[in-house]
């Protein structure tokens, strides 16, 4: 641990980068994939409506990984902080933490939703044949709820180690699981949609034990005890408080696909569920390797600003940002110019129409302020700021989107859908530049007093 809390600490940044990042970007894309297969499966294998009941229940399907989000990036970068500062006795309670809050929230899930699937799917625009098949796909998909939540919450911290390579090999084995039985599942057993749900259940459940693996065989670089569950007041405190942000943007997301879905069953057809659904699963599946970088950044930031080194912490964020673009930015000018092949990946058989390709074009317009959005996201709670971060996402949806969305549509059609989110998120992008460079200015002289202490 102490020759990679050397590099995190002392290391050139663009080497620790590189080291850290590639993994991670891997590692994100790989869980993005299992996302993107049931699109490409389902919609190949089943039917375009099937496309549609997928799509529209696995953003409910996602407040599982929120909680795993909260957990994991809480203690993740709890972690981080403390591996910093030289915290031992707060290491060792972090897996009992992480054991106890997934039992909670996993019960907090479970039981209501399996109850309430068919409100739920109809609450999301499920309706005639689209509902039975919603329904089916979200109830499976629930009962793997303790795996989504533990096995990326434990995930995430083996990350908030800099052990990013471990954390990829994991998720790839998961992957593959879920790559080999989804057609088995879909087609040869003919389980349908619940076959596909049950394909990516059964990969997150390896994805666990490899996990749980990590910590029972004392792999881990700190001392922790895997088999043991304790609240304690303080660490709980501290894991929701940095976790906060991400697990608000993960339900704010379910609130905006309720959202979007109502207004597409209430002012569009069949078919613009179907070609909304595969829109955001490619949209989604372009944003994951931004994530593995928002992963491998939370390390360096927070073990530097543990460590004090307050102008490397800053540095990080515009240097991952900027990676984060030029990653991108090859990928974007492609769908941009080739969007009839990307959708057809999902939606094979399809004359698209002009207007169509152009609300796809709108809508990616984006992911180009995605990279300083994102890496603003998790580098806040890195340096114990995670209120802005939160406040941000909570403006997102519930000052702009949602508002935006229950009016727009009705005046002027689904096709609004596209050009309004893509409005509001390059409003967000120009206030989450404002708050960030806001932060920066708290650190810098947080850094000159830390300096003239010193003299």
């Amino acid at each position: 641990m102490e020759k990679q809390k050397e590099l995190l600490l002392n290391g050139k940044l663009t080497k620790v980068m590189w080291q850290m990042a590639w993994p991670a970007i891997l590692a994100m894309v790989l869980y993005g994939l299992n996302n993107f297969l049931d699109g490409i499966f389902v919609g190949h294998l089943i039917s375009k409506n099937a496309l549609a009941a997928v799509g529209l229940a696995f953003p409910l399907a996602q407040i599982a990984q929120g909680f795993g989000s909260l957990i994991g990036t809480g203690l993740g970068t709890a972690i981080s902080i403390w591996i910093g500062a030289g915290e031992g006795g707060k290491l060792k309670k972090a897996l009992g933490t992480a054991n106890a809050l997934t039992l909670i929230c996993s019960a907090l899930v479970i039981i209501p939703a399996y109850i309430f699937a068919e409100e739920l799917i109809y609450m999301m625009g499920g309706r005639d044949d689209i509902a039975p098949i919603a329904v089916t796909y979200f109830k499976v998909t629930i009962l793997g709820t303790f795996f989504w939540i533990h096995g990326l919450a434990m995930n995430m911290m083996i990350r908030a180690e800099g052990k990013m390579k471990t954390a990829a090999w994991m998720i790839a084995i998961g992957l593959v699981v879920d790559v080999i039985l989804k057609p088995i599942f879909i087609d040869t057993f003919g389980w349908g949609v619940a076959g596909a749900a049950w394909a990516t259940n059964a990969s997150m459940v390896i994805y666990t034990l490899l996990g749980m693996w990590y910590y029972t065989k004392g792999k881990a670089s700190f001392k922790t005890h895997f088999w043991r569950f304790n609240l304690d007041q303080t660490i709980v405190k501290q894991t929701i408080q940095l976790g906060l942000p991400a697990f608000i943007m993960m339900v704010m997301m379910v609130i905006q696909n309720v959202v979007v879905f109502n207004a597409l069953a209430n002012y569009g057809k069949g078919d613009d569920l179907t070609f909304y659904a595969a829109v955001i699963r490619f949209f989604i599946l372009l944003n994951t390797p931004l994530w593995g970088l928002m992963r491998a950044l939370q390390p360096v930031a927070g073990m530097n600003y543990g460590a004090g080194n307050y102008k490397r912490v800053m540095d990080s964020y515009w240097l991952f940002s900027l990676t984060g673009l030029a990653i991108l930015l090859p990928f974007w000018l492609f769908v941009m110019i080739k969007p009839t092949f990307v959708l057809s990946l999902m939606i094979p058989n399809e004359l698209f129409t002009l207007g169509q390709l152009n609300d796809f074009r709108i809508f990616m317009s984006v992911l180009l302020n995605m990279p300083f959005v994102y890496m603003a996201m998790v580098w806040l709670p890195s340096i114990e700021q995670p209120k802005p971060a939160t406040i941000l996402s909570l403006l997102r949806q519930t000052v702009f989107y949602v508002p935006v969305m229950l009016i727009i549509p009705g005046i002027y059609g689904v096709r609004s859908i596209y050009w309004a989110s893509a409005t509001i998120d390059w409003v967000i992008f120009i206030l989450g530049i404002f708050v960030l460079l806001m932060a920066m200015r708290r650190l810098k002289n947080k850094q000159l007093n830390a300096l003239n202490y010193k003299k």
